[in-house]
C-alpha cells in the first residue's frame, strides 16, 4: 500500500504526464473532440436542466466550456465562475454573464472583476486526470474537492475533458470526491 507521500508524488508526475498529452492534441482534433463534448455536454442539460451553471475558464489545453455556458445563458441559464480566495480554501463563484468584465486572477485565469457569491446547481468541473469509478485529478490545489465538501447542498458535479485524461486510478484519499458524470468526446458515465 502506498503511503500519502507517495500517492502525492504519483499524482504529481501523473499532472505533468497528463496535461503534457492533452496539449499536444492535434488542432483538428481538438475541434472535433470539443464539438462532440459540447453536444454530449448540451444533451445532459436538456434532460437536467441548471437554474445556475458553474463553469470553468480553460487553461493549459482543457476543453473549452465557454461556448456551452453562453448557450445555457441564452436559454436564461444563470452563470458562475470559480475564484480562488485563498489557498487550501474552498472556491467562491461568483456570477457573471457575458462580456461582464473580467480580472487575472491566480495562475493568469480570468475571473470575474466583481459579483455576489453565488451557490451553483450544476458545476462544470475540468479534468487533469480521471479513474473509472469517476474520480478527479485536478491540479493538486484540492479547490473543487473543498468546495463540493463545504457546499449546504451538492451540486450536480459534471467532470469535463478529453479522454487522453482516463488513467487506471488516482488512488482516491478520503478527501477525494467522484464526480457525478465524466464527459468526452469519447464517453458520457455513468
Amino acid at each position: 500500500m502506498l503511503t500519502w507521500e507517495q500517492i502525492r508524488q504519483w499524482r504529481k508526475e501523473q499532472r505533468a504526464a497528463l496535461i503534457e498529452r492533452r496539449l499536444a492534441i492535434s488542432g483538428d482534433d481538438r475541434v472535433c473532440w470539443s464539438q462532440q463534448i459540447a453536444t454530449r455536454i448540451l444533451r445532459e442539460f436538456a434532460m437536467r436542466r441548471p437554474t445556475l451553471l458553474g463553469f470553468y475558464w480553460p487553461f493549459k489545453g482543457e476543453f473549452d466550456p465557454r461556448g456551452v455556458a453562453e448557450a445555457m445563458h441564452g436559454q436564461g441559464i444563470g452563470l458562475a465562475l470559480p475564484v480562488v480566495v485563498q489557498t487550501k480554501a474552498p472556491l467562491v463563484f461568483r456570477a457573471w454573464q457575458p462580456g461582464a468584465p473580467l480580472v487575472s486572477g491566480v495562475w493568469g485565469i480570468p475571473v470575474p472583476a466583481d459579483g455576489k457569491a453565488v451557490l451553483p446547481d450544476t458545476l462544470l468541473v475540468p479534468l487533469v486526470g480521471c479513474d473509472e469509478h469517476q474520480f478527479r485529478l485536478g491540479y493538486g490545489g484540492g479547490f473543487y474537492d473543498r468546495t463540493m465538501a463545504a457546499m449546504p447542498r451538492r451540486p450536480l458535479t459534471i467532470g469535463v475533458g478529453f479522454s487522453v485524461a482516463s488513467i487506471e486510478t488516482i488512488h482516491p484519499q478520503t478527501h477525494d470526491i467522484p464526480m457525478d458524470i465524466v464527459i468526452t468526446e469519447a464517453m458520457r458515465t455513468p
